[in-house]
């Protein structure tokens, strides 16, 4: 087994970097992009699930680890909610909506 050394070696972080380009990407679009406040919301939720992930492996104790983790974890669930009032409101397309949501 490798020893993960940064956590850019993360399958984790790798994943939220993933999840957020795609908020990235989708949110910049039509009246998505435009609806400033929702567009925001969801940008910033991606970028704290990366985030959170990584100042969690750079904590030293364990039970800090396990506290940024949790946060990452329930950035995602806010990502993944602000999808649905996207789809809810007309901004994203049945494949657009469960790629990401």
């Amino acid at each position: 087994m490798a020893i993960i050394r940064d956590f850019k070696d993360l399958q984790a972080w790798q994943r939220a970097r993933e999840l957020t380009r795609y908020v990235y990407s989708v949110s910049k679009e039509g009246v998505f992009g435009k609806d400033y406040g929702l567009k925001d919301q969801i940008q910033r939720a991606g970028v704290s699930v990366m985030s959170n992930i990584a100042e969690g492996f750079e904590r030293t104790g364990q039970s800090e680890k396990l506290q940024y983790l949790n946060i990452a974890r329930s950035s995602c669930a806010e990502v993944r909610s602000l999808f649905v009032v996207a789809n809810d409101v007309g901004y994203l397309d049945q494949e657009k909506y469960r790629q990401g949501g």
